[in-house]
């Protein structure tokens, strides 16, 4: 496989727009939290406690998500550079690592996405048991 400099500039657009997209779901998350905390400090309960717990597992994913999209990124720079000064085998294997950070950032969003949809079920479940039933309805 050849590689020129302009190989690892092909991520900088996906990556850029990862990063984007992480920093938003952080932003929102960081909202989220507060909003919830002061609901938890006014009335308590286990629905809001779930919650708070599955956005701390879901804060730290999002920063390991941001930290491998970073490095990704600074792989492909430093990629380029190596490919620039001549180093083609050196080149490919910081390609090959910043392709390895990407998946794994990846990889990290979804298991982000998975506890994200959790915490949404934990939220309408506090619906499905304040809603009344209608005849006909099972248990």
């Amino acid at each position: 496989m050849d590689i020129t400099v302009t190989t690892p500039a092909l991520l900088f657009p996906a990556i850029s727009l990862l990063l984007l997209a992480y920093t938003n779901r952080f932003l929102a998350l960081g909202a989220r939290i507060r909003q919830l905390h002061d609901m938890y400090c006014e009335n308590g309960g286990q629905h809001l406690r779930d919650q708070i717990d599955s956005l701390k597992k879901r804060v730290v994913l999002i920063r390991n998500m941001q930290a491998m999209g970073v490095f990704s990124l600074f792989l492909c720079v430093v990629c380029m550079f190596v490919l620039f000064a001549g180093q083609v085998f050196v080149g490919k294997l910081l390609f090959g690592a910043s392709l390895v950070m990407l998946m794994l950032s990846l990889t990290w969003s979804m298991r982000e996405i998975y506890i994200s949809v959790q915490a949404l079920n934990i939220h309408l479940s506090d619906l499905e048991e304040a809603a009344p039933k209608t005849p006909g309805q099972n248990s």
